[in-house]
């Protein structure tokens, strides 16, 4: 079946648009299997509003693939690069691991715990945290607008490829990016009043000699039970990675200190 025959199909009457046609149009057949697990019927109209309110004028391949979610380069009228997340169904297991970081935001005390309504407030809170971390001076991909389950944001990197993670590729001045990054924990906890969570060389790229943080959405508010605790988890992984790269990283104490300015 062809691409445009397989689109066809799943949008009916007034919600076939040309631009969700043309969207994937170097799209070979054997994918099909594979895309439609992604672009279900509501993720295609969300993607059409996208179209028509002129936020993304195109979108190409696959940039990178995860359990919870897959990210497409895209672009806009302008020509600027986009990354559009859309997150996946969420498997029993994931369900279970995102809840410690979801349950206690106060910015989503009202939510329904079944699969779609989580999928869509964790999308939510990544663009809330990115929101938050770019207003700090934080270096993360600029977001730019969120429905449901899809995020669209800035591309990091250029003309479709990903600027490296740490893990794919160290940085050439490693004491200056560790110090970069000890100065985004610092802006991320004392002016945005948040914890990344989740941080390692797998969620940090760096573009132009720049560290970029990205994968927020698991990041908590401080008065989160467990925002000590995660904190403490960043900055050991942190350590670890620059202490292989010889670079002299200070004891976990004084790096908590420096984040947190407690004196």
């Amino acid at each position: 079946m062809s691409f445009r025959k397989h689109v066809d199909q799943r949008l009916d009457g007034k919600e076939k648009a040309y631009e969700v046609n043309q969207l994937m149009k170097e799209k070979r057949s054997e994918d099909l299997q594979a895309w439609e697990q992604v672009f279900d019927k509501s993720t295609l109209m969300v993607i059409y509003d996208f179209l028509n309110n002129g936020v993304i004028d195109e979108i190409h391949g696959v940039v990178k693939e995860g359990k919870e979610a897959r990210i497409y380069w895209g672009k806009d009228k302008k020509g600027n690069e986009l990354a559009v997340k859309i997150y996946l169904t969420i498997t029993s297991e994931f369900h279970k691991g995102m809840m410690p970081y979801i349950e206690h935001d106060p910015r989503f005390k009202r939510l329904k715990h079944d699969t779609r309504s989580l999928m869509f407030a964790w999308a939510q809170k990544e663009f809330k945290n990115l929101e938050l971390a770019a207003w700090a001076k934080v270096r993360v991909p600029k977001p730019i607008v969120v429905k449901n389950n899809v995020l669209v944001m800035e591309f990091i990197g250029k003309n479709g490829v990903a600027a490296p993670s740490l893990k794919e590729k160290q940085p050439k001045y490693p004491a200056k990016t560790y110090d970069a990054i000890m100065t985004y924990l610092q802006r991320l906890y004392c002016k945005a009043g948040l914890v990344h969570g989740d941080l390692s060389e797998y969620n940090i790229m760096t573009l132009k000699g720049r560290p970029v943080l990205f994968d927020m959405a698991q990041a908590v508010l401080l008065a989160h039970p467990m925002a000590d605790t995660l904190l403490r988890r960043d900055l050991i992984n942190l350590n670890k990675y620059f202490n292989r790269l010889e670079v002299e990283v200070p004891p976990i104490e004084e790096t908590y200190r420096r984040v947190t300015k407690v004196a």
